[in-house]
């Protein structure tokens, strides 16, 4: 039986908005773990001495209901089973399945006596009737697949170092299932990643938008997989994939992008003039949600590009840790990341696989050490052994993961 690992940091989200009068959203990549917080938060709630008449699921990916069943019908069926002298726990999963949804929440979230909490696997779940219906009655809670501390925390009967643990966390994968999937074998796992990116691929992409090319938008996926950390445009990309005999506009390089990244397979980070303080308006960078596809449908894990899978690592952790997040540009030097959390505070990153070569560390620090301000500066890498250089401080890359 597989370890159920406590999702503690969106647990005590969840926690901290029991019982307030606003939609709880939970979104991220299908098989991030959405559903599994539900049920563990379900059962948190269950624990506290909450009846079980009062916690009500229901998965709209499974045949629940009638296919001719409207929201209406729906409805009806849930307030069949609620009780109305005290505060009911109802959990909707995907209900996106069912058609005008938008109006299935509504009608449950103006019952005084429902704690509404939704999943939904597509950004545009959030877009259009539903953005509009629902507008300052909603907050989201952005689920990843497992971090590194999860991951380790998922193979407590392992002898393997952390170190030995991160290198499988690089070249494996993080999708929740896929981690425990691996005592069944490197293949099996493998096969459940690409079913999943397949999925996502075929259910939020290509059936919701209709895609007649599939090939063109499979060869630009990939082609965003190989360039993680590195600057792209749609017209960049375009240019590059007609060099290798592919003919694809810049338009719908764009929004195959953006099928993409409101699918939640990638992530984009726009670069940010530090000096200038301003947002710019090319060249952004994406990174990907799980480096499992990156490995699996490249065709192998690609040891020269290390320093870049790193930083996808890193980029993920600091989206886990709640900060907005910047490509940075000072001059012509390029800071990996700038970070602000809740409180606007700022934060700088470099990430590179090492910096014991004098000349790579001379290349990483000039950056920071070009920034006129006192925040915060970091390097991370996979050096052992790290110091504080001219007030930049230096973490491996493990430690950081497990003791922020």
């Amino acid at each position: 039986m597989k370890k159920l690992i406590e999702r503690k940091f969106y647990l005590d989200q969840l926690k901290r908005l029991k019982d307030q009068h606003i939609i709880k959203v939970i979104t991220g990549l299908r098989r991030s773990g959405k559903s599994t917080l539900l049920t563990m938060f379900a059962q948190q709630i269950i624990n506290s001495g909450v009846f079980t008449s009062r916690v009500h699921q229901y998965n709209f990916e499974k045949p629940l209901f009638p296919e001719t069943h409207t929201w209406r019908d729906i409805y009806q069926e849930i307030m069949a089973k609620v009780v109305t002298d005290n505060m009911n726990y109802i959990f909707l999963d995907e209900p996106q399945q069912v058609p005008e949804f938008e109006r299935l929440i509504d009608a449950l979230f103006v019952e005084n006596h429902i704690d509404l909490y939704v999943t939904g696997s597509n950004a545009y779940f959030l877009s259009g009737d539903i953005a509009t219906l629902l507008s300052g009655r909603y907050i989201t809670i952005h689920v990843l697949p497992f971090s590194f501390a999860e991951f380790v925390e998922s193979q407590e009967e392992t002898t393997a170092t952390k170190y030995e643990l991160f290198n499988r966390y690089l070249s494996e994968t993080s999708l929740p299932q896929g981690v425990f999937l691996h005592k069944q074998g490197i293949d099996i796992q493998n096969q459940y990643i690409l079913d999943v990116y397949n999925t996502v691929v075929e259910k939020d992409i290509r059936q919701r938008y209709n895609i007649q090319n599939m090939r063109s938008f499979d060869n630009l996926s990939m082609f965003l997989m190989g360039a993680v950390g590195s600057t792209v445009s749609p017209s960049s990309i375009s240019k590059a994939m007609k060099q290798d005999l592919q003919n694809i506009h810049h338009k719908t390089v764009q929004t195959y992008i953006d099928y993409l990244v409101n699918s939640f397979v990638f992530y984009q980070a726009h670069r940010f003039d530090i000096k200038g303080k301003q947002q710019l308006a090319t060249q952004e960078k994406y990174y990907l949600v799980d480096l499992g596809f990156r490995n699996l449908k490249l065709g192998k894990f690609q040891y020269q590009d290390l320093g870049h899978l790193l930083e996808n690592i890193v980029f993920l952790e600091l989206k886990r840790r709640g900060y907005q997040i910047w490509i940075g540009k000072v001059g012509s030097y390029e800071v990996d990341f700038i970070v602000k959390n809740a409180m606007n505070s700022v934060e700088y990153y470099q990430v590179t696989w090492s910096i014991s070569d004098p000349i790579t560390a001379e290349r990483e620090i000039r950056p920071l050490k070009a920034i006129a301000d006192n925040y915060p500066k970091h390097i991370i890498s996979t050096d052992m052994i790290t110091a504080e250089i001219d007030g930049i401080k230096h973490r491996n890359i493990v430690d950081w993961l497990l003791d922020p």
